[in-house]
């Protein structure tokens, strides 16, 4: 046979390509290797035209605080520095003041769960450059009032004031105990789901304080080993409200700062009902308060006198599912207000007069509002976020407070967030999207027009042209019924239509959650990206109950979490077994927490077309969940016992046939480790042959040194084999 000789350039063109692509292994997932870089604690000034971040020089081990000017990004000045105190050793966190001359420095951070934490804090006076140490203690959620001349704090369940000048402390509550009564503070299940800690709130004078008082003395106690690494262990022991059981009780108080006295709050409401949020209006004498019934189906916006205590009910929404409580409320100067709703069937901003009634509806259309940035009272105008180019994106807006003259001031595709100077004629965009990594510019407002770039990634995504990665191919899928589901596909970047690949489904699926969006990569992504480069197909689909489609598409799923959104998962799982390019015996599905219970129901009732499922965290019956989100989806057990056990993964274990990993960490103070073992109990009974793994004293986010590289470690050689 002939020798045919190729020239040199055709030949060594291809083998450099080859070298030089490297392969994703676990460990850069956790390492830091793809970590973007981004504007640390960005905050913005209240009376200057400026924005803080803070910094850290890893050459001197010291943290500042430093102050940039909106226009021209330059640094004004540095407000803080630890260099030139020693007692500082590091910034957790830093809050100023409205007036921009005081900052409240978080050292010795401690978590407790969530969004909770303890810290030793310190006041800085920017003018005098003094810093006073507030207390002794670690305490919780310190607040100045506007003139900086007292801070409220929380300490053991109770509350207490620092005068500045005298730096004297007065202790305004003394019946604070664990486990029984807290002031100021939520307890868990509203810290979890209401998403909020600090249960108290400064007048405009600085003369009152409001706060939520907390009596959890009937609420049913939990508990979790704690082993560590002594030779017995020890028990974390704290109140959690499981669906159908007993909530604290709330109730709510007014501290008079002149006169040291406590008035209780009578709220007209019923029983048994929460109170996501109280604020202060721009009249001092005025707080308003959010009350919610336990359904959630119908919330109150009330106004109290804060001399008399009388309440009056400014607003009420009602929904035949549930009211979504938010942080959008904004008081303009005369007392009228701002506030978002979904009455209309998509989330929009409305301005309300200060006795309740409808001003005007500011936004509309089939779209939802996703964020809200802020009023300008100067020209009358409201910056919000919104996915009006699509459910998978988001863009900045304004628009008039009458509805009129709405701009759309992003440009770029993808996903953009906006942080407004306080006059509000520029705003910083981070912007990123599926193909291009985050980045940081200034934008003049009126204009819509880029100024100056502040920050990108451009190193970053030059280092990931190594890796050569597959893209996110974004489309749609058809359910059962006809809705159109957001999905994206994930192939391997030599992928060859005439080949079968097998394909892992990955999803969340909880309600109003959202995992097909275009913007830039979490970790999971890259572990994806891993996986396709190892000849699996990656799909991940939003289906009903997901957000940010409207509320007749998330709320369809009320008093039957499960079961659409199961049915949606396997109904697309099998159109995949259809494709020529799928191996229709090789699909599998994996997902944490809500994901985790649905990646289990899914394996369990879809057995004919999955062949493997991970399931991390997962709830495995609602019944085990706590009140406040469960119920809001699916009322109480006592109510709709069919609702929360025709869709339990325990149900249904008796189907099983493929393979099952099942994984949970010990100290998961949210969905409880309790869910796993009785799956694995149930599992067992029916002699299921399946895998598991118990990560000791780990949370839900199961992490800590090596854990979460051994847990992807784990699960990657789990689908290689079983997959």
């Amino acid at each position: 046979m002939k020798k045919i000789l190729l020239p040199l350039t055709l030949i060594a063109a291809p083998i450099t390509a080859i070298h030089a692509q490297q392969q994703i292994e676990v460990e850069q997932i956790w390492n830091g290797t793809f970590r973007t870089n981004q504007l640390n604690a960005l905050n913005t000034l209240h009376t200057k035209n400026q924005y803080s971040v803070l910094d850290y020089n890893r050459n001197t081990n010291s943290f500042t605080i430093d102050a940039f000017d909106f226009t021209t990004l330059e640094k004004v000045q540095t407000l803080f520095s630890s260099a030139d105190f020693p007692e500082i050793k590091m910034i957790s966190d830093y809050s100023i003041n409205k007036t921009d001359d005081k900052i409240l420095i978080a050292t010795n951070y401690n978590p407790i769960y969530r969004h909770s934490f303890t810290s030793v804090y310190y006041l800085f006076d920017i003018a005098s450059k003094s810093l006073i140490k507030i207390s002794e203690n670690a305490i919780q959620e310190p607040l100045l009032n506007k003139n900086g001349s007292k801070i409220a704090y929380a300490f053991e369940n109770n509350l207490y004031v620092f005068d500045v000048a005298t730096k004297k402390t007065t202790q305004i509550t003394k019946d604070g105990k664990k486990n029984s009564i807290i002031n100021g503070i939520t307890d868990w299940v509203y810290e979890e789901e209401f998403a909020f800690v600090r249960a108290f709130d400064w007048n405009t004078d600085g003369t009152k304080l409001a706060f939520i008082k907390f009596d959890e003395s009937e609420v049913p106690v939990f508990s979790m080993d704690i082993y560590g690494e002594e030779l017995y262990p020890q028990q974390q022991v704290f109140k959690y409200p499981k669906a159908g059981e007993n909530n604290a009780k709330v109730s709510l108080h007014l501290y008079d700062v002149v006169k040291a006295s406590t008035q209780n709050v009578t709220l007209d409401t019923e029983k048994d009902y929460y109170i996501p949020r109280i604020k202060f209006t721009n009249n001092s004498n005025v707080l308003s308060v959010q009350t919610l019934n336990r359904h959630q189906n119908q919330l109150n916006l009330l106004f109290v006198d804060a001399n008399s205590g009388k309440t009056t009910t400014i607003l009420s929404e009602k929904d035949n599912a549930y009211v979504d409580v938010t942080d959008n409320l904004t008081f303009l100067q005369d007392n009228s207000f701002i506030w978002t709703s979904e009455k209309d069937g998509y989330n929009h901003i409305y301005h309300y007069n200060s006795d309740g009634s409808l001003n005007n509806k500011v936004t509309s259309g089939n779209w939802e509002v996703t964020d809200y940035y802020g009023y300008n009272p100067d020209n009358k105008t409201i910056y919000y976020q919104s996915v009006e180019n699509g459910s998978t994106k988001r863009d900045v807006y304004s628009i008039q407070l009458n509805g009129k003259d709405k701009k759309q001031l992003s440009s770029l595709s993808g996903t953009n967030s906006a942080t407004f100077s306080p006059d509000f004629k520029y705003f910083i965009n981070n912007h990123s999207s599926s193909t291009q990594a985050p980045s940081y510019t200034l934008v003049e407002t009126s204009s819509g027009k880029k100024v100056k770039e502040i920050l990108n990634n451009s190193s970053l995504e030059e280092k990931l042209k190594k890796f050569d990665l597959p893209k996110k191919e974004f489309t749609t899928f058809k359910n059962e019924i006809g809705n159109d589901l957001n999905g994206y596909i994930i192939k391997p970047k030599d992928f060859n239509p005439k080949k079968k690949y097998p394909v892992l489904m990955y999803q969340y699926s909880g309600p109003g959650s959202q995992q097909v969006a275009d913007k830039w990569f979490d970790s999971n992504d890259y572990w994806h990206f891993m996986l396709s480069k190892k000849g699996y197909v990656i799909v991940c689909v939003d289906g009903r109950g997901t957000g940010f489609k409207g509320a007749k598409f998330k709320k369809v799923t009320q008093k039957e979490l499960g079961k659409y959104e199961v049915e949606d998962q396997i109904y697309v799982a099998k159109q995949l077994a259809k494709e020529s390019f799928v191996d229709a015996n090789r699909i599998g599905i994996w997902g944490w927490s809500f994901g985790g219970f649905m990646s289990s129901n899914c394996l369990f009732q879809g057995n004919e077309v999955f062949k493997t499922a991970i399931a991390v965290a997962p709830v495995t019956s609602w019944r085990f969940y706590d009140s406040v989100y469960t119920e809001r989806f699916m009322t109480t057990p006592q109510e709709n016992a069919s609702g929360y056990d025709n869709n339990s993964p325990i149900t249904h274990a008796d189907k099983l046939k493929g393979n099952f990993l099942l994984i949970h960490g010990t100290a998961d103070d949210n969905v409880h480790v309790q869910n796993s073992m009785l799956l694995i109990n149930k599992l067992v009974s029916l002699n299921k042959n399946f895998d598991w793994l118990i990560y000791p004293d780990k949370n839900h986010g199961i992490y800590g040194g090596k854990t979460r590289e051994q847990l992807y470690t784990k699960m990657t050689d789990y689908i290689l084999e079983k997959l």
